[in-house]
């Protein structure tokens, strides 16, 4: 069973992140021939202030 997972900062729609799972998923399932039903894919959110691009947090950069 893959157990997928993603690390990302806040802010994405429940809309995007339910079509990451679904594309992630069919990418398991074409390159190892995983079932769909043992993909596993968890994603972590992190707040922008939490999050760090080129030694300043996401919150500063305006993302």
């Amino acid at each position: 069973m893959p157990v997928i997972q993603v690390n990302m900062m806040e802010g994405r729609t429940q809309e995007q992140k339910e079509a990451l799972i679904h594309e992630i998923t069919e990418a398991c399932h074409r390159a190892v021939e995983a079932p769909r039903e043992s993909v596993r894919v968890l994603i972590h959110e992190y707040p922008k202030k939490s999050y760090g691009i080129g030694g300043l947090t996401g919150e500063k950069l305006g993302r």
